[in-house]
């Protein structure tokens, strides 16, 4: 029952999501991207995970420029082949070692881009179609989040990119579920407060 109402969830976010304005797009990536950067151990991370927007996502491009301009490390996650749920972390220095991947994505071409084998982000930046005031996510379904963050050997700071819309008062979660520590939209930073 629970996977049925997460996937109800999923297919009218995503359709929301897909419908926003294209300068709305641009406008509330801008102030969220903004208030990402406002936050020191975001902004300094000598090393950051993000992921690539693809269908009206938060728009995460110009903060690729501004690590490397840092000469911060910078990991994309690329879908491993024939691994379905399985991703990978590979540092990217430019956009020449970027091209076509899964479900459509942009991700990093494994021969032009190096594989981390024991990346050790600061901070990744995490997709979803959802948040909420919990700091637990909605992802897409495929679980690859899910598989790669227990494969860590550190806490990096977890944050969320969300449009207003996509924080909502409580989702259903799953054991397995893994908190945000910060909700960042285009108003406003949600700081969660984590059990320990």
């Amino acid at each position: 029952m629970q996977e049925s109402s997460k996937n109800l969830l999923r297919i009218a976010l995503r359709k929301r999501r897909q419908d926003l304005p294209l300068n709305l797009v641009q406008e509330d990536s801008a102030r969220i991207r903004a208030n990402l950067l406002s936050l020191e151990r975001i902004r300094l991370a000598s090393s950051v995970m993000l992921y690539l927007p693809a269908r009206g996502e938060v728009d995460t491009w110009p903060l690729l420029d501004h690590f490397w301009a840092r000469g911060s490390e910078v990991l994309l996650p690329g879908c491993r082949d024939n691994a379905p749920g399985i991703m990978d972390a590979y540092c990217v220095t430019s956009r020449e070692e970027l091209g076509p991947g899964c479900f459509g994505l942009i991700e990093p071409q494994a021969e032009r881009a190096r594989l981390v084998p024991s990346p050790e982000p600061e901070v990744i930046i995490l997709p979803a179609l959802a948040f909420d005031r919990r700091g637990y996510r909605l992802g897409f379904g495929g679980g690859y989040y899910d598989r790669f963050l227990p494969t860590l050997g550190h806490a990096p700071l977890l944050v969320g990119p969300a449009y207003a819309f996509q924080v909502l008062d409580s989702i259903p979660v799953e054991p397995w579920d893994r908190p945000v520590e910060m909700i960042v939209t285009p108003e406003s930073i949600l700081h969660i407060p984590m059990e320990r």
